[in-house]
């Protein structure tokens, strides 16, 4: 078991430097990226601050702060709820779904190289199994 454990902390750690240098590279913190990939997810569905805070484990202060840099650097937009004025509703602009596709785009690059020496039906089941492990943890944490 503790080999298990071991490796996916390494695979987890070459990871997490891997995406680090491209968040840097894409001028991103982590936070700014989880919210992209957040209203990405959403999809057309615009997203209001506070679902925003909740989605990325933030306060909703800093989410207002977070958002006014995003704003400012064109990736994202606020606008007025048309049904309840008293909401922002937040989307994804031109630039803010660029910036997401080609981040995906480079990903899923690394991740076939990473992968190459497994076969559709192996990345699979690694897929599978690791999503049971989740699984698991979370059951754990419950």
């Amino acid at each position: 078991m503790q080999r298990v454990i071991t490796a996916l902390y390494g695979v987890t750690k070459k990871l997490d430097q891997w995406y680090a240098r491209q968040l840097a590279d894409l001028d991103l913190t982590q936070g700014e990226w989880a919210v992209v990939a957040s209203l990405a997810r959403a999809g057309e569905d615009c997203l209001t601050p506070s679902q925003l805070a909740e989605l990325t484990s933030v306060a909703p202060s800093s989410m207002t702060h977070r958002l006014d840099k995003m704003v400012q650097r064109g990736l994202v937009a606020r606008r007025p709820d048309a049904d309840n004025r008293t909401r922002t509703l937040v989307s994804l602009t031109a630039d803010g779904w660029e910036l997401f596709t080609s981040s995906i785009r480079e990903s899923d690059v690394v991740e076939s190289d990473v992968l190459r020496g497994l076969d559709a039906e192996e990345r699979g089941e690694l897929a599978r199994l690791l999503e049971e492990v989740i699984a698991q943890l979370d059951d754990v944490d419950a």
